[in-house]
């Protein structure tokens, strides 16, 4: 079974939205619009591949679909992560567009968990979300996304559609590897861990049991 990978930029506090640009995604009112913009260096440029859809097959929102395909197809042709995610197979979820112009583009049908269960049978490279936090609510909360490739910019909003809403399914994660850029972006890739482990550090009260046995250990002692 291949793997679903779910990548995207956060705010410190956990918003996704509109990192691109001020008309990204003005949803709400937000105002920060492009607030990746300024953190980037050689290094992310290096790690990008968590990105580009090269050797994957894209899973992408509505939203998220146009955005890139108002961009990408428009790029030139020597740029590598336009020619990557041109020519990588992609996997739309909308109710509202009935056609798809960007090459190699496919609309989802019906129930989108059973679509992607059933992508994630097929033969194939894997499978990538990009950006998207709809569809990605809707993954995370029916355990399918096996890898998250998050990058951490440096930046607190306050406001705006966070990478796990109210509907998050509880989880732990493993952390799988971490770099640091020169401008404080943390690249992080977790997996799954199943649930989360509970405990304490207030000193449990001792049962009964355990105060009848320390008492008659004291009243053995000379």
């Amino acid at each position: 079974m291949r793997k679903l990978i779910a990548s995207t930029f956060t705010s410190l506090d956990g918003v996704m939205q509109a990192p691109g640009g001020p008309d990204e995604d003005p949803t709400g009112g937000f105002a920060f619009g492009g607030w990746s913009f300024h953190y980037w260096d050689e290094v992310m440029g290096l790690s990008a591949a968590g990105f580009d859809g090269k050797d994957r097959e894209l899973v992408l929102g509505r939203r998220t679909y146009e955005i890139f395909e108002a961009h990408w197809p428009y790029q030139p042709e020597d740029d590598p992560t336009a020619r990557a995610l041109n020519a990588a197979r992609k996997h739309v979820a909308t109710r509202t567009l009935k056609t798809l112009a960007w090459s190699n583009s496919t609309v989802l049908r019906g129930d989108i968990v059973a679509a992607i269960k059933e992508l994630k049978v097929q033969p194939g490279h894997d499978l990538q979300v990009i950006g998207s936090g709809n569809l990605l609510q809707t993954l995370q909360a029916a355990s399918l996304i096996d890898e998250f490739n998050v990058w951490t910019f440096p930046v607190v909003l306050g406001r705006g559609k966070r990478l796990f809403e109210k509907t998050a399914r509880a989880c732990a994660l493993r952390l799988i590897d971490s770099k640091v850029s020169t401008t404080g972006v943390i690249m992080s890739t977790y997996a799954p861990a199943g649930g989360i482990p509970l405990g304490s550090f207030v000193p449990a009260e001792p049962s009964a049991k355990e105060l009848a046995r320390r008492a008659r250990i004291a009243s053995e002692t000379p």
